[in-house]
Parts: C-alpha cells; structure tokens; sequence
C-alpha cells in the first residue's frame, strides 16, 4: 500500500495566527519537499477558498498551489483531493490539467468530485444545485475532458455544459491521458462513474465500509466491462502520533465530523507507532492501494520525516 500526503492549505485553520502569506506559502512549499524526499507518493491538494470554522486564516487556492509546488519537487506525484466540479467550466478544467501535467512532467493525476461545500458555494456565487443534478453535472464534465485528452477536437452539447470544436494543445504529457480520481462513496451513480470514466477512486470512510464500497464498484465494473484491478483504490486517513493511544484520541479536532465519517478516533491513524502499524495493516486488508494521510501537527516537516521513516520502505 502506497502513502500519500494530503497537505494542508489552510482549509482547518492551520494558518491561523499567520500575519505573512509568504510565510505561510512558504511553509507548504518546505511539507511538499519533505514528502518528496521521504517517498510520499502523492501530494493532494484540497480544492476549497475558505477555512472550515471562523473566517479570517489564509487559505491558498489548490491549482495554483500545485503549479508551484509542481516545479518545487522532482519525483512526487500532485493532485486534487478533489476539485470541485462546480467552482470551473468543465472545458477550462480539462485545459488547466493539461497544462499542469505538463507544468509537472507528467506527475499530475486530476482529482474531481461534485462537490457538497455548500457555504462556500454561496460565498462565491456559485449555483448549489441539488445532488442528483451535481452528479449530472460531473458525468458532462468527465465527458468533456476525455474528449479533449484524446479527440483532434471536441463539440459536445448537454444539459449543462457545451462545447464547440475547441482544440486542446498540449494534451499533457501522460498517456492516454491525465489520470482521473473520482471521489465519493455514493453506491448507486459515483461509484459508477468511476467504473465509467476513473483511473482512481477514493471512498473517505471507515475501513470496514471502504471495503464494502469497493465491493459496489467492483460490480459496477462488471456491469460495465470494466477491470476492477485497473482502478487504483484510494482512501484518506488522518494521523495523530501519541505516547498513549488515550492522549492521541484526546487530540481528534472538533471539525473531525465534517470530513471523516463516523469515530475517527476508532478507525484513524490516532495512537501510539504501534497502534498506527496495526492500523495501516487494517486499511490494506481492506484491498487500499493508496493511503491519503493528513496529520494534525501538520506543518511540520519533521512530523513527515519521522512517519516516512517508520512506514515508508524504498
């Protein structure tokens, strides 16, 4: 199982307190190169313009913190965990992972989901429209940056979203195409999207029910004539590191509940470096490819060091 660093942009308040946004940027810079050079897989980005809780502490906008962070590492792969669907034109989406794929020699994966953030939908303007109308949403848009990574020239006309003969040059560096990663658990249209159109999934669930949604998607697979071994499966976690598995627990953040489902303190990367091993254990046995980590002391770099260290082998 691969791990991966989910880095921090401010979306918890991490930068609360900072008076330099340099400073502050600075600071992500300095994790994505210790994750490079630990043998992190992934860096993924959150895709959100403002922190959860109270307004005020910076948060930097995800595409062009990857762009820059693109030309600051050398072997780690960048992405979006995810963006959302909703804040750009599908078309412009498909020609700024172009560009960002080649910005990163080829070491992009594009992360997209329908998005649920509904505050910061209606601090920026944009329509919230319901679920079902969301995931239609994304379906159009998956389909419009396919065609623009491998069709000479892309018309599509839907409910949504339309193109006309647009060109997309450089396609990117990848082949066929930049990777995508569909991120939801939804078992009846997500999921299926990703047997459609996915090259990665991720299910942000407790280990037992990352499990039982992977068991979905492999009959949505089936259903489709997909290969379920062709998807690399994905999920997130958060890590407290503790000298007692009751003082980690004690430190899970208020904010937990809105991104982790269920006890986090039950299922996370809370405890002790032995808890921590017995749980990643869990997370692979679970069919994980990839483990997105997002740590709660996390602008430190030597906290990356010291994880990579203990369950990073070259």
């Amino acid at each position: 199982m691969k791990l991966s660093l989910y880095i921090p942009t401010g979306t918890t308040q991490e930068f609360h307190g900072y008076t330099d946004p340099m400073a502050a940027f600075d600071k992500i810079r300095e994790l994505a190169v210790a994750a490079d050079e630990s043998g992190f897989e992934t860096i993924w980005a959150p895709d959100h313009f403002m922190p959860f809780g109270p307004p005020g502490a910076y948060v930097f906008e995800a595409w062009t913190t990857l762009s820059a962070l693109a030309r600051e590492t050398t072997r780690i792969r960048l992405g979006q965990l995810v963006t959302g669907n909703g804040y750009r034109n599908p078309a412009l989406l498909a020609k700024m992972a172009s560009t960002l794929d080649v910005i990163a020699g080829g070491r992009f994966t594009f992360g997209i989901g329908a998005g649920w953030y509904e505050d910061e939908y209606v601090a920026f303007g944009y329509d919230f429209p319901s679920a079902p109308e969301r995931l239609k949403r994304l379906e159009e848009s998956l389909r419009i940056a396919h065609s623009m990574w491998t069709d000479p020239a892309t018309t599509f006309t839907g409910e949504y979203f339309r193109t006309s003969g647009v060109v997309n040059q450089p396609v990117g560096v990848q082949t066929p195409h930049v990777p995508v990663m569909i991120a939801g658990g939804g078992e009846k249209v997500t999921l299926k999207l990703v047997a459609k159109y996915g090259d990665l999934c991720n299910v942000q669930e407790p280990p037992d029910e990352v499990a039982r949604k992977y068991d979905v998607l492999a009959k949505h697979c089936e259903t489709v004539g997909r290969d379920f071994g062709s998807i690399t499966k994905t999920s997130t976690s958060y890590c407290i590191i503790a000298d007692t598995d009751e003082e980690a627990r004690a430190a899970v953040p208020p904010w937990a509940p809105m991104v982790f489902p269920g006890d986090l303190g039950a299922y996370g990367l809370i405890g002790t470096i032995d808890t921590i091993r017995q749980r990643l254990a869990v997370y692979e046995s679970t069919g994980v490819d990839e483990l997105i980590i997002g740590f709660q002391d996390a602008l430190n770099p030597e906290t990356i060091r010291l994880f990579a260290k203990e369950f990073i082998t070259s």
